[in-house]
């Protein structure tokens, strides 16, 4: 069963709460980014047109008959005229306050008597000599965003002779934060309630949706489910592969990877940019009612079995799964080759039974010199044939395979003949198997093309035995030929008969091609197994034609590495 939990914070969350709740934060996010430029914008447009105001309020202040006269002459916490002056300024421009400075810069007069005698704002001192100065100015040791920093003017007061009496200034205290956030709190609120109903809304529709497409099945129930297919395809021994309609590898699983040799990761590519054999291309693109189809790829023998997918009438992704047989076809070439051996052992016993009856006739009649020379022509006759082989070849497995083949082809009226030049060291398990896969396939398929060429009198096994031993010609050749040396193992195998068509010499070792059938009913994988082997073992196989006293041979080649070897 399929799990469908999600918890996050010890509670399960739905889809639709999940999106929500993200675009709540992100709206909260958003307004107090909003917030902040508001501020800053605020802030920006504060100091400005504030600036413009108390810089017009300080010229009025320092242009004012009464203080141009009478501060040369102040006093601090002396009341004069001066007093009434400043008050009279901050009460018609509406700011915040007001004063009178030395020329020292010492407050003098101020409309906030705890002022009077503190130095003036360092930011202005320019004004004691002569220049203006509009800004933001620190009244105490706190900052700038204190509620004692403020946009402040100051402007030099000149006497009748143009003498610098003093300095006027005139400013407005700056908000704080707080104060300015109070301000745009209510605009603030009303954009975070119209922006969380429309959030609301949109993550509920959003989610119906996400649903609808995925099948009514929660975010956590998507990612269990993405775990558990990833588990399965880690676990099936089968490769699987998905396209979708377009071509475009959806799904690859680990074993698929390994098996067509993949460098990278293939999904989301076509598969056309995959560099795969074009055997293998159209069996992933085009489904078979056939069936289970088997592809050689490399030195791999495949079985694909490919499948469309459909939804709603119309065609979604084709499915391939494959398996490799690589193994199982070798295992089942060494059956064929138990398989012969076998019937040649009870073509033998056959054989022994009819000899048997005639020893035990001879005995009846008390031919005991007849029996005698029959038993020495038939150990004679047995001798030969394998003392033909194991002279030549040293390993067990390939000699017995060897004798089993000819006298199986006997039986079928072929002649099947071992080269004198042969030789061949003993071998290990592993090469031994390799070989007798080489040897098997490739007599098996020489004894077939000369039965095919034609029809054979049917001769007995001893004769055609004899034929080949003492040199005599018969219809249906095949010669073997097998040779060891420092670079590996070859064997030449040659029969007369039709031969191999010029077009069909690049396909006789393709996956599936037999003149008695398709790769559906079994045949045409001898050949393409055998060059299997050969790969595998560092080497190669070929087919080539050549004409010797007027007949013409087909000669297949098959080169292996060279290890492998005991002795």
């Amino acid at each position: 069963m399929i799990g469908r939990r999600l918890r996050i914070f010890g509670t399960r969350r739905t889809l639709s709460s999940q999106l929500l709740a993200l675009q709540l934060l992100i709206i909260v996010a958003v307004l107090v980014v909003i917030s902040g430029l508001s501020l800053a914008q605020a802030s920006a447009t504060f100091q400005r047109e504030q600036g413009l105001r108390v810089q017009s309020a300080a010229e009025n202040l320092a242009a004012s008959p009464t203080v141009r006269q009478l501060l040369a002459s102040a006093q601090p916490r002396i009341r004069t005229a001066l007093q009434g002056a400043v008050e009279s300024v901050r009460a018609v421009s509406g700011l915040d306050y007001a004063q009178l400075t030395d020329p020292d810069g010492i407050i003098v007069v101020a409309t906030d008597p705890s002022r009077v005698g503190q130095e003036s704002a360092a930011e202005g001192a320019g004004a004691r000599t002569g220049r203006s100065w509009t800004g933001l100015a620190e009244t105490s040791a706190n900052t700038a965003v204190s509620p004692d920093a403020s946009v402040q003017s100051q402007v030099p007061v000149l006497d009748a002779d143009g003498r610098i009496v003093g300095v006027a200034i005139v400013g407005r205290e700056y908000p704080s934060v707080w104060e300015r956030l109070a301000q745009a709190t209510p605009d603030l609120v009303i954009y975070l309630a119209v922006a969380s109903v429309l959030g609301a809304v949109g993550s509920i529709l959003l989610a119906r949706r996400v649903k609808r497409q995925t099948m009514g099945m929660e975010a956590g129930e998507i990612v269990d489910l993405v775990r558990q297919r990833q588990a399965m395809l880690e676990g099936l021994k089968e490769a699987v592969v998905a396209l979708d309609p377009s071509g475009r590898v959806v799904l690859l699983s680990r074993s698929a990877h390994d098996m067509l040799g993949l460098d990278e990761d293939g999904v989301g590519r076509r598969v056309e940019e995959l560099g795969l054999d074009d055997r293998v291309l159209d069996v992933l693109r085009h489904p078979s009612d056939d069936g289970d189809q088997l592809v050689l790829t490399g030195d791999r023998i495949l079985v694909f079995n490919t499948v469309p997918i459909e939804a709603s009438g119309r065609k979604v992704a084709t499915v391939t799964t494959f398996r490799d047989r690589t193994e199982l076809s070798e295992v089942q070439s060494k059956l064929d080759i138990s398989r012969t051996s076998s019937t040649a052992l009870r073509e033998h016993i056959h054989e022994f039974d009819n000899q048997l009856h005639t020893i035990s006739g001879l005995v009846q009649l008390g031919e005991y010199d007849e029996v005698e020379r029959y038993v020495d022509g038939i150990t004679e006759h047995r001798e030969r044939l394998t003392s033909t082989v194991t002279d030549r070849i040293d390993d067990l497995g390939v000699a017995a395979l060897l004798i089993a083949k000819i006298g199986a082809a006997a039986a079928r009226s072929v002649t099947v003949a071992l080269d004198d030049a042969s030789h061949l060291p003993r071998l290990d398990d592993d090469a031994s198997r390799d070989l007798c896969t080489v040897v098997g396939n490739l007599v098996d398929n020489a004894v077939d093309a000369v039965l095919e060429n034609q029809a054979v009198d049917a001769v007995l096994e001893n004769q055609a035995v004899d034929a080949v031993l003492e040199g005599q010609s018969v219809d249906a050749v095949v010669r073997v030929r097998i040779v060891a040396d420092a670079d590996g193992i070859e064997v030449e195998v040659a029969d007369n008969g039709p031969g191999i068509g010029t077009e069909d010499a690049d396909r006789v070792f393709e996956q599936g091609w037999s003149t008695k059938g398709t790769s559906l009913d079994g045949h045409g994988f001898g050949l393409a197994l055998v060059r299997v082997v050969c790969r595998r073992r560092g080497g190669e196989v070929g087919v080539s034609d050549r004409v010797e006293d007027g007949t013409r041979w087909t000669v297949f080649r098959a080169v292996t590495g060279s290890g492998g070897r005991t002795r």
